[in-house]
């Protein structure tokens, strides 16, 4: 990433991060996989609360162990597979959308 000088103000927030705080690629990718993990975790989280379940009913009707569901709903784990995602959302009488989006649309800034 190429760092800004005094004199040519950017607004875009990966080159103000670079410039403050020396942040390169590879803390940017680790954050963007970190924001991932957390929002399908989040998503999980409040589907289960939003139909009532414990973590435990939910397993039971996925067919699977209370353990699992609560490593899924951890902002930390990494392991979602798209199969048991599946198999958890039409235990609560759901289906699983997913979308592609535009990196340039997210990191836009202003």
């Amino acid at each position: 990433m190429a760092k800004t000088t005094s004199k040519q103000k950017s607004k875009n927030a990966l080159d103000i991060l670079d410039s403050r705080f020396g942040v390169g690629e590879s803390q940017v990718a680790q954050y963007e996989q970190f924001m991932e993990q957390a929002e399908v975790a989040e998503m999980l989280f409040a589907a289960r609360k939003a139909a009532g379940l414990t973590q435990r009913q939910l397993a039971e009707l996925a067919e699977t162990t209370q353990q699992v569901v609560s490593q899924l709903e951890s902002a930390d784990y990494d392991g979602h597979s798209l199969a048991m995602l599946k198999r958890l959302a039409k235990a609560m009488h759901q289906r699983l959308e997913f979308r592609m989006v535009s990196e340039v649309t997210e990191r836009v800034v202003g």
